[in-house]
């Protein structure tokens, strides 16, 4: 019996290219989840990948692009959801909740009212090793533009959502910036969605970015442990893809899954097995002061 080689994967194109665009997607999806989990907005991401079906289904009738339609469904998403908070008692994470629910079961009400003959699946899921050349040039370039707006406002951004009266103070149009960033969250999601579809796409926006929180303080090492860990993920889940002869996507998010499990338990600092020495130096401490008081 013959067994596969572990380098089978690579003498196919379609492997090489589906690895690559993973990556160049989940790294921008890492470094806006290292801006959503600091904030606490990682549900905004869930939120807007939800929110975009009804988008996806309308452009499809309108014969539109349905990166298009996907990103202006995440926008208006986004949008609404900040407006119904400001208007009502409700909290944020409880308007999300309502709000990419109910848009969601509105896309497949929609979705199963069209004659199409497009797959729900390859929405839901994606369709990295089979996705079209159009689709594949529309990632990449939602992609990258995305990459160099993030990273050239990053400072502007990180000021803004983390003390919005300091950013004002200084004045940054909060305002702009705001929108701005749900517009690059909305981007994100709409790449993503061709590698991994609607449901996997959170993962890839909030699992690298706590991955990071874990195992560093400083935001820049953040963003490149996160950034890493997406490039990794993405190589490393479609490679396992191949001989498990499962879903691309979520081979990918179960190898960013397995680095935040290695990262809560063997984190230097924060993980699982650090604590009892923590608890070990804190006694030895106290300790320490009670004898000298003594």
């Amino acid at each position: 019996m013959d067994f596969p080689s572990l380098f089978d994967p690579f003498r196919y194109d379609f492997m090489i290219v589906a690895m690559l665009v993973a990556a160049l997607i989940g790294v921008a999806c890492a470094i806006l989840s290292c801006y959503l989990v600091l904030k606490g907005w990682s549900l905004m991401g869930d939120a807007i990948s939800h929110g975009v079906l009804p988008g996806i289904v309308i452009a499809h009738i309108l014969g539109m692009p349905f990166a298009m339609g996907a990103f202006l469904a995440g926008l208006a998403c986004a949008s609404g959801t900040g407006w119904i908070k400001e208007n009502s008692r409700l909290k944020e994470d409880t308007v999300m909740g309502v709000v990419f629910t109910g848009l969601f079961a509105l896309g497949i009400v929609m979705f199963t009212k069209i004659q199409t003959n497009l797959h729900l699946s390859h929405i839901l899921f994606g369709n990295l090793l089979g996705i079209e050349r159009s689709s594949l040039i529309q990632a990449l370039v939602t992609g990258v533009v995305t990459l160099l707006v993030i990273l050239a406002f990053r400072k502007d951004l990180l000021l803004y959502l983390f003390d919005p009266n300091q950013a004002k103070a200084v004045g940054l149009r909060t305002t702009l910036l705001h929108y701005l960033f749900l517009s690059l969250v909305a981007a994100t999601i709409v790449s993503a969605l061709q590698a991994v579809g609607i449901i996997l796409s959170v993962a890839m926006l909030i699992t690298p970015g706590c991955v990071a929180y874990l195992l560093t303080d400083r935001f820049d090492r953040m963003l490149l442990i996160a950034s890493g860990s997406a490039i990794l993920s993405a190589v490393g889940g479609t490679w396992a893809s191949y001989f498990l002869d499962g879903s691309t996507g979520a081979c990918i998010v179960l190898t960013q899954a397995l680095f935040f499990i290695l990262a809560l338990i063997f984190g230097p600092k924060y993980g699982l097995l650090a604590r009892p020495k923590k608890a070990g130096l804190f006694s030895k401490q106290e300790n320490d002061l009670a004898s000298k008081a003594g």
